[in-house]
């Protein structure tokens, strides 16, 4: 059913939107590209080891498409990561975690890119609107906010397309267990923000943690790697492959949400503006999301019953592979 399937991506989204306060607090004490490395560099870790134990050695190989994986890992795990981290410091993480929520309508386009299937013209619109409503946000309808949006926005851009592509890009590795495509793409993203931390790290533009700073953010590292980076990446890589790419990425519109009521837990009280804004793209991924499943139960009323019914390949449940 696909109710049942639709429970990974929510579970993967609901962590996220807890992920940027989390994130943002650790901040204080490691640069955001030594903190995205150590976190990565542990979750990495607890990858392999499952991915050892549930499929064995055989499992690493890249099977011809070693270069496929390494591109899809340093975009989604590497560009993903470092720049929302970098954009934590330029902006507040509820206006980041409205960023992340547009990855539905960027994954469309990178679906017209890559696959052609052009996007509706309305979906367009939506995102025009929901861009609006994110500026109202980050600039709280003030022009000398702009400079906010300028740097957080940038990054939060390039950290979005670079999710939109990996998430369209597991829909490509169907002969594939999520466990494996979410371990082979996390080892190379890895690789790449390790070298990436030493080479900042020598040329002074950022300064290796000491003990005490990795310490005082263990709770939030355990956090980010285990449920953010190992069960939610996971769930997310199961849930795109149930559903499909365009489907999963429509559960982003909740990462907000999320955000926002952490941030309102923890004391933050949002002027009129930044509610206006966040309704607004919240409404225009809303409707989206109801555009994008009208045209896809369209289609699929529309197209011939199939002769042959073929299996699906197997899936891993993140859940089941920890608890074993």
């Amino acid at each position: 059913m696909r109710s049942r399937h639709a429970a990974f991506p929510l579970f993967a989204v609901l962590s996220w939107g807890v992920m940027f306060p989390v994130l943002a607090s650790a901040l204080t004490r490691v640069d955001a590209l030594n903190l995205t490395t150590a976190r990565y560099v542990l979750a990495t870790a607890v990858l392999l080891a499952l991915l050892l134990a549930r499929e064995g050695l055989a499992a690493l190989r890249a099977g011809g498409r070693a270069v496929e994986v390494v591109a899809l890992g340093v975009l989604g795990f590497a560009g993903f990561n470092v720049l929302t981290n970098l954009a934590l410091g330029h902006a507040a993480p509820q206006q980041i975690a409205l960023f992340a929520a547009t990855t539905p309508l960027v994954t469309q386009l990178v679906r017209w890119v890559r696959d052609g299937v052009r996007p509706r013209p309305v979906l367009l619109g939506f995102s025009l609107l929901a861009l609006v409503g994110v500026g109202l946000v980050i600039t709280r309808g003030r022009l000398d906010g702009l400079g906010q949006f300028g740097v957080g926005g940038l990054l939060m851009i390039g950290a979005v397309l670079g999710w939109a592509v990996y998430t369209h890009g597991a829909s490509r590795f169907t002969g594939w267990s999520p466990l494996r495509y979410t371990t082979l793409t996390a080892v190379a993203g890895t690789a790449a923000m390790l070298a990436g931390s030493l080479t900042a790290d020598l040329a002074g533009w950022q300064h290796l943690p000491a003990a005490a700073d990795l310490v005082a953010v263990a709770p939030q590292l355990a956090y980010a790697v285990i449920v953010a980076a190992v069960l939610a990446v996971l769930a997310w890589n199961t849930g795109v492959q149930r559903l499909g790419a365009a489907d999963a990425a429509l559960f982003m519109n909740l990462v907000p949400v999320t955000t926002f009521v952490v941030q309102t837990v923890r004391g933050y009280r949002p002027g009129a503006v930044e509610l206006v804004g966040a309704a607004l793209t919240i409404a225009a991924l809303a409707a989206a999301n109801l555009v994008t499943r009208s045209r896809a139960a369209t289609t699929r009323a529309a197209a011939p019953v199939p002769v042959a019914v073929t299996d699906r390949p197997a899936m891993v449940d993140p859940i089941a592979v920890v608890a074993r």
